[in-house]
């Protein structure tokens, strides 16, 4: 199996390493336009295949997509990534065409491949992949709602001292400070409901916590995060080339479900080796599914930049 990942920066090179680290697949292609950027991040992980154990290769590329041929799953991170006080909206302009041109290119060599998108704005840059390649919707995805998922589950583990492993939760809707939520009634500690164990205020504190996540670490490190971010992938392309059927949240592309239509943004998915199987109904409540449609209703209006590139 071989795994792609496109941008060798801080996230891509942290997505190839936890993906060869857990030996998810047998070769992973790091691509970069930055000339030999990508093959010495190849080679700084390769070098620590005898000390931590894994047979995966790893290998770097610049700008030469033939290298890729064969993918089973392509993860596309090139594009700008978020500095402090920026909005992932004005990356719209930077990053669209950046990813369109790396999806086309991508397909000319590996034609029935999955798309696993991580470039900012996220929900847009899935659904600007979707339309721009004409791919079925099960073969794109947009992978914000793992890591908002995981978040969320790190900081109900702090606020109920428990650990983290224990605990179950998701967050749906778009992949933005304001967009996302944090579903804390279906949330749980070892099968019981976590409302449980904390306070309405500490539980919406949690929530408050979880969708400023991204915003919070761009502050303390001056840039995007990586390291969660590149696990969060690992875990995604395990589940699809490993045909896992895991249930994860991913931005997908909708026609009706959770009530909406033409649209990519984060809902449950059951995640195997043909991308999306299925998308699974939560059954939200009329709260939950209001914050839905306005979390929609923000992600459209930045899909509306997105007008010039496809034409």
């Amino acid at each position: 199996m071989k795994v792609t990942v496109v941008g060798a920066g801080n996230v891509g090179a942290s997505c190839a390493e936890y993906i060869a680290i857990k030996s998810i697949v047998s070769e992973v292609v790091l691509l970069d336009i930055k000339e030999g950027f990508a093959e010495g991040k190849a080679l700084d992980l390769m070098q620590t295949a005898t000390t931590l154990g894994f047979n995966s290769r790893i290998k770097g590329v610049t700008n030469d997509y033939a290298a890729t041929a064969g993918s089973d799953v392509v993860v596309i991170t090139s594009g700008v990534p978020r500095k402090p006080g920026m909005t992932r909206e004005e990356l719209i302009g930077i990053n669209a065409g950046i990813v369109k041109s790396v999806s086309e290119n991508i397909l000319k060599y590996s034609s029935n491949t999955v798309i696993v998108v991580v470039s900012n704005p996220m929900d847009t840059m899935t659904y600007l992949t979707l339309k721009s390649t004409g791919l079925p919707k099960n073969r794109v995805i947009g992978m914000g709602g793992a890591l908002d998922s995981s978040r969320f589950k790190t900081y109900l583990s702090l606020a109920l001292d428990k650990p983290s492993n224990d605990i179950q939760g998701m967050v749906i809707g778009g992949h933005g400070d304001t967009t996302m939520i944090p579903l804390t009634r279906l949330a749980s500690y070892n099968g019981t409901p976590v409302s449980q164990h904390l306070t309405s205020d500490r539980l919406n504190q949690v929530a408050a916590e979880t969708m400023v996540g991204g915003a919070t670490l761009t502050k303390l490190l001056g840039t995007s995060a990586w390291y969660a971010p590149g696990a969060s992938v690992a875990y995604l392309v395990d589940s699809i080339v490993n045909n896992q059927r895991k249930m994860i949240p991913c931005s997908v592309y909708l026609e009706g479900e959770y009530n909406q239509d033409d649209i990519c943004i984060g809902v449950p998915c059951i995640i195997g080796n043909s991308g999306i199987s299925a998308i699974v109904d939560v059954k939200l409540n009329e709260v939950e599914q209001e914050k839905l449609n306005q979390s929609a209703v923000a992600v459209r209006n930045m899909n509306e930049a997105l007008k010039e590139v496809l034409k």
